[in-house]
C-alpha cells in the first residue's frame, strides 16, 4: 500500500492489533484524528483538472471507471494519466464499481457465480493497477434485497480483506428506517432507503460513505440538496449502529434547478409538466449572473438558494456553496467521523478548498 497516515489506515479498517494500540494512545493523548476527504471524479476535463490543480488536499480519490452488470461483468479501465498522478501524490486510490438497475442488482445478489466473477475482477483491477480497494456504488436497491445486499458485500468484503484490499460503500440515507405516509414516502423506501442494513455492511466493510444527498430532486418540489436537518437526522440514525470510525460524511457540490417543464407541445393532451436538472455550481451561478438572481441563505437548512425569472416563469435553484461546505465539513469533524465524501470533481464551488488543509 501507498504511504498512508497511521491513523487514516486504522480508520479505512485494516486490522492490525500495533496500529490500533498506538492509535488508542495517540487518541487517549489528546492527538487530533485526522478527517479523510474523499473525492469522486469522473473522465470529464472538468473533473481531471480539479483533481489536477487540488490533489494535495485530496486523501482518497474515488474515479468512477467501472460498471457492474447482473451477470457479474466488470467494465471499465483506468484513465493512465489520474492514476500516474494519482500514485504519484501518495494517495488512497479506490475506484467506484457502479450498478444502478434494482432488476440487474436482484440478479446479481442472487447469482452466487456471477458474484464470484466480479469479485475475481475487483482483485484482479486492484492488483493490476495498484489500487488500495473498491468502493461498491449499488443503488436502487430494493427493500426486499436487503439482507442479499448485505450478504453480497460481506461476501466481497471477506475476500478482499484476504488480499489486504479495503472495501467502501456507498449506502443512501434511510432514516427513520420506515417507509413514510405519502406514495413518495412509500416508493422512495421501497426502492431507494429501504435497502441498506447499516449495521450489516458496517459490520463487513472498512468504510461506509454515507450519501446526504438528494434530499430534493426532480421527483419533489424545490428544495436543498441536503438539508441541514435532515443530514443531522440521518447521521444521527447511522451512528446509533455504524461506529464513527467507518463513517464518511457525504456532502454533495451540485445542485438543481427547478423549471417549468414542456406541457405537451405538438401534443393532443396536455399536462402540468414541473421539472428539475441537476446542476454544477459553475453553472448555476451563470444563470444566476445572466438572469439578476439574488442569492439567498436558509438559516434552517443551511443551505443557499435563488431563484430567477426566464419568460416570465420562476425557476428555483438550491445548491452547495463554500458556507454550506464548511458547516458540513465541520459537522464531521465534530462528529469524530472518519471522513468526508464529495460527489463529484469539477462540479464545486472553487472557493471550498480553502476550507480544506493541504497535505503539504
Amino acid at each position: 500500500m501507498r504511504r498512508i497516515s497511521l491513523i487514516a489506515v486504522c480508520v479505512l479498517g485494516l486490522t492490525c492489533g500495533v496500529a490500533t494500540v498506538q492509535i488508542a494512545v495517540a487518541q487517549v493523548a489528546g492527538a487530533e484524528v485526522k478527517t479523510r476527504t474523499e473525492f469522486w471524479m469522473g473522465n470529464g476535463l472538468a473533473s481531471v483538472e480539479s483533481f489536477m490543480a487540488h490533489k494535495d488536499k485530496i486523501d482518497i480519490i474515488s474515479p468512477t471507471w467501472y460498471q457492474i452488470d447482473a451477470t457479474g461483468l466488470v467494465t471499465g479501465e483506468p484513465q493512465p494519466v489520474v492514476l500516474k498522478a494519482a500514485k504519484a501524490a501518495h494517495l488512497t486510490i479506490i475506484p467506484l464499481f457502479a450498478l444502478f438497475d434494482h432488476v440487474k442488482a436482484h440478479q446479481l445478489m442472487n447469482d452466487e457465480k456471477a458474484q464470484d466473477a466480479m469479485n475475481q475482477a475487483f482483485i484482479r483491477e486492484c492488483k493490476e493497477n495498484g489500487y488500495d480497494g473498491i468502493n461498491y456504488d449499488v443503488e436502487d436497491v430494493m427493500w426486499t434485497d436487503r439482507d442479499a445486499l448485505s450478504a453480497m458485500v460481506k461476501k466481497t468484503a471477506d475476500l478482499l480483506h484476504k488480499e489486504h484490499l479495503l472495501v467502501q460503500i456507498d449506502v443512501v440515507p434511510n432514516a427513520p428506517g420506515h417507509a413514510g405516509e405519502t406514495a413518495f414516502g412509500k416508493w422512495i423506501f421501497e426502492e431507494w432507503r429501504g435497502g441498506y442494513d447499516l449495521k450489516a455492511l458496517s459490520d463487513a466493510v472498512d468504510t461506509l460513505c454515507l450519501m446526504t444527498y438528494d434530499q430534493n430532486t426532480h421527483w419533489t418540489t424545490p428544495g436543498p440538496v441536503g438539508g441541514w436537518i435532515w443530514t443531522k437526522q440521518n447521521l444521527d440514525y447511522a451512528l446509533k449502529v455504524v461506529p464513527k470510525e467507518k463513517l464518511s460524511l457525504g456532502i454533495s457540490l451540485y445542485g438543481y434547478r427547478w423549471y417549468t417543464g414542456d406541457p405537451g407541445l405538438d401534443k393532443a393532451e396536455k399536462k402540468p409538466n414541473p421539472t428539475a436538472d441537476y446542476i454544477s455550481y459553475p453553472t448555476t451561478m451563470n444563470l444566476r449572473d445572466t438572469y439578476g438572481g439574488r442569492e439567498q441563505w436558509d438559516e434552517e437548512d443551511h443551505a443557499p438558494w435563488f431563484y430567477i425569472y426566464r419568460d416570465q416563469m420562476r425557476e428555483w435553484f438550491f445548491y452547495t456553496n463554500k458556507r454550506a461546505f464548511n458547516d458540513r465539513y465541520i459537522l464531521a469533524k465534530g462528529s469524530g467521523l472518519s471522513g468526508i465524501c464529495m460527489w463529484v470533481l469539477g462540479e464545486e464551488d472553487p472557493a471550498i478548498w480553502s476550507v480544506l488543509p493541504s497535505h503539504k
